[in-house]
C-alpha cells in the first residue's frame, strides 16, 4: 500500500488594493484627453465644482452612490442628460 504525501495548500494570491488616483493627475488625465479648448475650460469648471463639493462634508469612500447624491443635488436640469 502507498503511503499518500499530504498536499500542500496552494496560497491565494493577495487582494490587490485599489486606490483612489490622485484628484489632480485624474483631472489632468481627463482634461489632456479633451481637443477643444472650450470643453476643457467647462469640464474644469465642472470639476471644481464637484471636488469642492465632495471635500465639504467628510465622506468614508468615494463611490457612485457619492456621484448620484451630487447629481441629485444639481437639480432637475441635469436629470435628462
Amino acid at each position: 500500500m502507498r503511503k499518500q504525501h499530504p498536499r500542500k495548500k496552494r496560497r491565494a494570491p493577495p487582494k490587490a488594493v485599489l486606490r483612489l488616483p490622485d484628484p489632480d493627475q485624474a483631472k489632468s488625465a481627463v482634461l489632456n484627453s479633451l481637443t477643444s479648448i472650450d470643453a476643457q475650460r467647462r469640464y474644469r469648471h465642472s470639476i471644481d465644482e464637484f471636488m469642492e463639493w465632495c471635500c465639504s462634508e467628510p465622506r468614508l469612500s468615494f463611490n457612485r452612490t457619492v456621484v448620484l447624491r451630487y447629481r441629485i443635488q444639481l437639480g432637475p436640469k441635469t436629470q435628462s442628460a
